[in-house]
């Protein structure tokens, strides 16, 4: 089973991979020089001091690559292992690395290369001892070589642990990337939908009061300072509002929010919009008292009514009903008639309705609104209400 590519190694790590080849062949260098009988290197075994260390020197050039060309410089490297005892540490790092990969064809053939190769070593040099069975000759690079591919292959499955544990780690990072900027994309529109809903109602108020002001010019002083006096007051009071939002955006985590409006506020919503000169009537035949959700979703619609009112229809006549009981739903109606007279079209943000929907989707309600064949302008909302005594007693 092949792991993919191996990370690659620093000069640190490839340098100390390297001084431990050399150790061990060093090792088993000398060791092999005192078993040679006296005088061998100048009679019989100048090989051994100048031959074996050459190939030696070239199979460490040769293990930078053993990565690239795997097979061909483990291949390389066994071989030369069999006419050179200082290289056999080049062998047993070039098996290792092999072993890493997880691929068993490039292991066994490397392997057989090596054992094969070792039993050409044996009758290389004069060494004196007793003659011992195949299956013992075998052993001693059997025992090497399966020492070597067990390092390997526990360094192999330590790298594939730390790379999958690194890929989950990403990819939850990923996850936490794409959940904050959903959440930030949440949160940005729901600061859209509460500045329109706390500064729209205002500031088309304002505006409607000045349009009068341009286009009347038959009003008395009284009736101007009025008017003038209303625009400076909803003018203050639009800034007011501004301060709370922003007041809340900007506070901390613990510190409470601005009261929320509830239904029983709309009569004051509409006393407002009547005291700056729209003609509204008000229904309200609700019986009992809804949650303070579905009341601030009632609120936001009847708000949202008579801001499209006031900018679009100014000087028309506003109907407003709110109707229904726990257990059924709550019925709200705006219904405005045409304007009085032909106004400029003033300029609209796009978000007023379209965030009232999610509201009122949210509360599980039906949202409609069209023009009515007086000209005139409809919005209805249909929202559920349950009856939370009815089934706490049953």
């Amino acid at each position: 089973m092949t792991t993919g590519a191996a990370p690659r190694l620093g000069g640190w790590q490839q340098a100390w991979r390297l001084a431990a080849a050399v150790a061990l062949g060093v090792f088993l260098w000398l060791s092999t020089a005192a078993l040679l009988p006296p005088g061998c290197a100048v009679d019989g075994c100048s090989w051994f001091v100048t031959g074996d260390p050459l190939l030696a020197i070239g199979s460490l050039i040769l293990l930078p690559w053993r990565r690239r060309f795997a097979l061909t410089v483990g291949v390389t490297i066994a071989i030369v292992s069999s006419v050179s005892i200082l290289a056999a540490g080049a062998a047993f790092l070039v098996l290792c690395s092999i072993a890493t990969r997880r691929r068993p064809l490039e292991i066994a053939i490397v392997v057989l290369v090596y054992v094969a190769a070792s039993q050409v070593s044996l009758g290389l040099y004069p060494i004196r001892e007793d003659a011992s069975p195949m299956w013992l000759q075998l052993a001693g690079p059997v025992l090497a070589a399966g020492t070597a591919v067990a390092i390997g292959a526990a360094i192999g499955a330590r790298r594939v642990e730390l790379r999958s544990l690194r890929d989950r780690a990403e990819s939850a990072e990923r996850e936490q990337a794409a959940r904050a900027a959903q959440a930030k994309a949440v949160e940005r529109n729901r600061i859209a939908r509460e500045m329109h809903d706390v500064l729209a109602h205002r500031i088309s108020l304002v505006a409607m009061q000045a349009g009068v002001l341009d286009h009347r010019g038959d009003l008395t002083a009284e009736e101007n300072r009025v008017l003038v006096r209303g625009i400076a007051e909803g003018a203050h009071q639009a800034l007011e509002e501004l301060r709370d939002v922003l007041g809340v955006l900007r506070s901390n985590a613990d510190r409470p929010e601005a009261p929320q409006p509830c239904i029983d506020q709309i009569p004051e919503l509409v006393a407002d919009a009547s005291a700056s000169g729209m003609d509204i009537e008000l229904t309200d035949t609700v019986q009992g008292r809804p949650s303070s959700a579905l009341g601030r979703t009632c609120y936001r619609i009847v708000q949202e009514g008579l801001t499209n009112a006031a900018k679009h229809a100014p000087g028309s006549r506003v109907r407003i009903t709110v109707d229904g009981r726990a257990g059924d739903k709550l019925h709200v109606g705006v219904r405005n008639s045409p304007p009085s007279a032909p106004t400029s079209q003033p300029p609209t943000s796009g978000f007023g309705l379209h965030g009232l929907a999610e509201r009122v989707a949210l509360a599980g309600g039906e949202l409609d609104h069209q023009a009515t064949a007086e000209h005139g302008y409809l919005l209805t909302a249909q929202l559920p209400w349950p009856d939370h005594n009815h089934e706490k007693s049953e």
